[in-house]
């Protein structure tokens, strides 16, 4: 009895330790998440966040990049096999041509120091340059990040040219009019909204990751490049249309897979931050979008070539439905429900089955479709934005549009009809039927096939 009560006696004289010591330890789980508070709220613009956002940057950087693969599998296959080689030489071409325009002038133009023109050109002359590479940016991530990023968006406004004006384009006009492409006409444009010129100032116009700015810039440059050159020999015999069809469809598919994984990047690092949670779930969410557009997309295409064509479903416009699905959430990949980016893919996919054969009834030769996947969707997706962003307006969306499309319908209709009428940009009616990989190249795609 007398040991209970002693040890009853050490525990009630314990008791007040045991309390301090748990009001100590909660104060120091207090203190403790008090203090990562503090961290989180400081690393915000901490070397931390500056590497998350640079990684961030160059890892889209490197999947858009990719996608000049696709856009170059998607092209190879959809021509006919005895122009095959020289699409896959216009597309390393291309991107390598962007890359140099867009270093030497393109990027001071696209995002200048200043403006003139109520905001409508860049003054920055000179090429990009890197700055001091030994102090961390006040911009919040690398440089050389952010110009390798967008970099290789110029490289995809050139490459929807290149497919729709294949098969008949001689190779060194077309190159030409792609540096005159990425180094001016696009970086104008690109200045408007991202870099804080006219569209953004004064119309709060809204193009998350490039719609508009990118899609329908390459979609209206090709267009007029169509109507100048003018549709491949045999395409057209009075209102009958002659299908000619691609050379290599798996090609293909693979060419449409690699651009809806370049997507990924191409709208996820879009996001431009990667230091913060609420960044990191935005750039999640919008990959998760992107990925159920081009879904909605492809199942539109499918349910409407059905429809259209006795049950029969093209592969060709499913392949182009994915993309033009994809063009269409690249305006605003963040902001919809996931339920939404279905829908606004999926009317990009049925957009796409109606405009092909618009196109042909007016004799204007896409060979690969892009005009209705990156022109038409491109609008499309730019339009529906303020359906979903508080921040866009239906009209500021038109104005946006609108001066996108003149501009670089004028600026292209010049540079083409320049081309045309000095160094001429078709080539011979020979050399067509031969096939450009023999009469430019001097090369062939399939050799045992064509010879066989």
């Amino acid at each position: 009895m007398g040991q209970t009560i002693g040890r009853w006696l050490r525990g009630a004289a314990l008791l007040p330790v045991a309390l301090t010591a748990g009001v100590l330890a909660y104060a120091q789980e207090d203190d403790i998440a008090t203090r990562l508070a503090a961290l989180e709220e400081s690393v915000n613009g901490s070397a931390s966040a500056y590497v998350d956002n640079s990684y961030l940057f160059l890892i889209g950087g490197i999947i858009v990049m990719l996608m000049a693969a696709g856009f170059c599998m998607l092209e190879a296959g959809l021509v006919r096999s005895k122009n095959a080689a020289m699409q896959s030489t216009k597309n390393v071409a291309l991107y390598s041509i962007a890359g140099l325009m867009f270093w030497v002038v393109g990027y001071n133009m696209a995002y200048p120091a200043e403006t003139v023109l109520n905001g409508l050109l860049g003054v920055t002359p000179g090429p990009w340059s890197g700055g001091d590479l030994s102090v961390q940016s006040d911009a919040g991530y690398a440089p050389a990040s952010d110009w390798f990023f967008q970099m290789v968006f110029v490289a995809t406004a050139a490459s929807i040219v290149s497919g729709t004006v294949a098969e008949r384009v001689k190779l060194w006009p077309f190159l030409i009019f792609t540096a005159i492409l990425t180094a001016v006409i696009y970086p104008i444009v690109v200045s408007w909204e991202w870099g804080g010129g006219y569209l953004d100032s004064v119309w709060a116009f809204s193009d998350f990751a490039g719609s508009t700015l990118v899609h329908s810039v390459g979609g209206w440059a090709a267009l007029v490049g169509a109507i100048v050159i003018g549709p491949r020999t045999g395409k057209y015999f009075g209102k009958q249309i002659n299908p000619m069809p691609g050379s290599n469809i798996p090609l293909a598919a693979l060419g449409t897979f690699i651009l809806w994984f370049g997507w990924f990047g191409f709208n996820g690092a879009s996001q431009l931050a990667a230091g913060t949670a609420a960044d990191i779930n935005s750039v999640a969410q919008i990959f998760a979008n992107t990925n159920m557009a081009a879904v909605g997309g492809v199942i539109a295409a499918m349910i409407t070539t059905a429809f259209l064509y006795k049950g029969k479903v093209d592969a060709t416009m499913v392949f182009n439905g994915a993309i033009g699905g994809l063009v269409s959430i690249t305006a605003e990949p963040l902001m919809p429900t996931m339920g939404q980016a279905v829908l606004i893919g999926g009317v990009g996919g049925i957009l796409v089955v109606l405009a092909v054969p618009l196109l042909d009834k007016f004799k204007i030769d896409d060979v690969v479709g892009a005009i209705p996947a990156h022109l038409v969707c491109g609008i499309w997706g730019t339009m529906i934005v303020a359906a979903t962003n508080d921040g866009a307006s239906y009209l500021g969306q038109f104005v946006g549009v609108a001066l996108t499309g003149v501009f670089v319908v004028a600026a292209s209709t010049v540079v083409w009809l320049l081309l045309k009428f000095t160094i001429g940009v078709r080539c011979s009616l020979e050399a067509e039927e031969m096939g450009l990989d023999k009469a430019e190249i001097g090369l062939e795609a399939y050799p045992e096939f064509t010879r066989g």
